[in-house]
């Protein structure tokens, strides 16, 4: 039986950052509030229903109005985003499967309705 693309095809509407920060940072997130980052890589999972690869885009400048959690962290100084993964799958499902530490409790997951308790893993040095 031949494959339909156009039906057995799932878009990715789920990403992971991989994101460096070169030396330990302390910064306001929002009404969030003050948190340490530790010099190491991170993971921040996220989605997007539309305009998918330009969200990705968008987070891979550098100048940018300040509009989520992420956006803090990805415009301070000494942070780099150094790999982007796409995914079809469940964006808490993804997170939780992800391992690491709780840096900033509450990241990204303001409408988080399983539990994650943060949206962004950090991995160590």
């Amino acid at each position: 039986m031949p494959v339909d693309l156009a039906r057995d095809y799932v878009m990715p509407h789920t990403y992971q950052l991989r994101i460096h920060v070169a030396q330990a940072l302390a910064l306001r997130i929002g009404a969030l509030g003050e948190f340490a980052f530790p010099a190491g890589d991170y993971v921040y999972t996220g989605s997007a229903k539309r305009n998918f690869e330009a969200r990705i885009a968008r987070h891979l400048r550098r100048e940018k109005k300040i509009r989520w959690h992420i956006d803090y962290l990805l415009v301070a100084p000494g942070v780099q985003v150094t790999e982007v993964h796409r995914s079809d799958g469940a964006e808490c499902a993804l997170n939780q499967a992800t391992p690491g530490t709780i840096p900033s409790p509450g990241f990204g997951a303001s409408d988080c309705r399983h539990g994650c308790g943060s949206h962004l893993k950090y991995l160590g040095r």
